[in-house]
């Protein structure tokens, strides 16, 4: 039995929904602001170019998009040289009173992460470039540890296997005191790299780190997502890696699209009732969306381990 349940109303967005011209709608990073889903999602502009929609729902499927781009790529000052090709792959942190959006920013130095703010999501203020390039999926922990902000990020290196580090912030500004927690397995479903999808949730056993590991096959690269726990007062301590993927492209609108055999994930939203939302992009195309047991999803975790390194 799947431990994640697909919506059966799969895609819950497409560039149909969009009210501007777009490709492509995927890996959206999803919060609940004042009971209200919202979605922060990457598409493509017609020039293959991105930038950051924003969409809304009173039940987390069904959604409506604004009118116009929630973010563009920067057009003056420090932002506007590493944001030239455009901006992707969001994630949403929500931490002393405001919401923390990360996001790849691309130019001709590489792919750098950028750090943006906002209480509301109707105004944006963008806060600093917080890598140099090459630097993917950063996602911040909702909480401090010792008076430091945590981050899981990803790297890019030629020697080493594309991997999950984390590293600490006294501001938000400058981090350090990085350290390699995770790595690929050979021979695995996530051999080629892997790197770190939601923030992470927190639960009694541990922060619930949803991720993605990349497989290399014949027919290209295959994206499936994992789960890992780390220890909740210490997260550069791999309590557990499950062994087995939790999701892999099966259905058409993940197996056939701009990027086909992809299901990343950027969001994982917590319900009252012990189930978690997950979101992912499906083929680089749409966004869908599915519900797990939180619970579940830690047993896998502590019952079926794989080691972290």
């Amino acid at each position: 039995m799947a431990i994640i349940k697909r919506y059966e109303k799969n895609p819950v967005l497409t560039k149909d929904h969009v009210p501007y011209e777009v490709a492509t709608v995927h890996n959206g990073a999803v919060v609940k602001h004042n009971d209200i889903y919202v979605m922060i999602f990457r598409a493509h502009r017609l020039n293959g170019r991105s930038v950051l929609g924003k969409a809304i729902s009173d039940n987390g499927y069904d959604f409506k998009v604004d009118p116009v781009p929630f973010m563009t790529p920067a057009t003056e000052g420090v932002f506007a040289e590493y944001e030239e090709y455009g901006i992707e792959d969001p994630r949403i942190t929500f931490i002393d009173g405001e919401y923390l959006i990360t996001y790849s920013a691309y130019s001709k130095h590489g792919v750098r992460i950028g750090l943006a703010k906002t209480r509301d999501f109707n105004t944006i203020e963008r806060f600093s470039l917080i890598t140099q390039a090459d630097y993917r999926n950063v996602v911040i922990f909702p909480k401090k540890f010792n008076g430091f902000y945590a981050r899981l990020d990803r790297p890019h290196s030629e020697i080493n296997p594309w991997s999950i580090w984390i590293s600490y912030s006294p501001d938000l500004r400058y981090w350090g005191d990085s350290k390699l927690i995770m790595k690929p397995v050979t021979y695995h479903w996530d051999e080629m790299k892997i790197g770190p999808g939601a923030p992470p949730i927190e639960t009694k056993r541990g922060w619930l780190n949803i991720y993605h590991g990349v497989f290399p096959t014949m027919d290209g690269s295959v994206y499936r997502l994992g789960v890992a726990l780390h220890e909740l007062k210490d997260p550069s301590k791999i309590v557990a890696v499950a062994d087995e993927w939790i999701l892999q492209p099966e259905e058409i609108y993940e197996i056939t699209g701009y990027v086909h055999n992809v299901v990343f994930c950027c969001a994982a939203v917590p319900e009252n009732d012990g189930k978690v939302k997950i979101y992912w992009g499906g083929a680089d195309t749409v966004m869908c969306v599915g519900t797990a047991n939180i619970d579940d999803l830690v047993s896998l975790c502590l019952n079926k381990p794989r080691k972290p390194c």
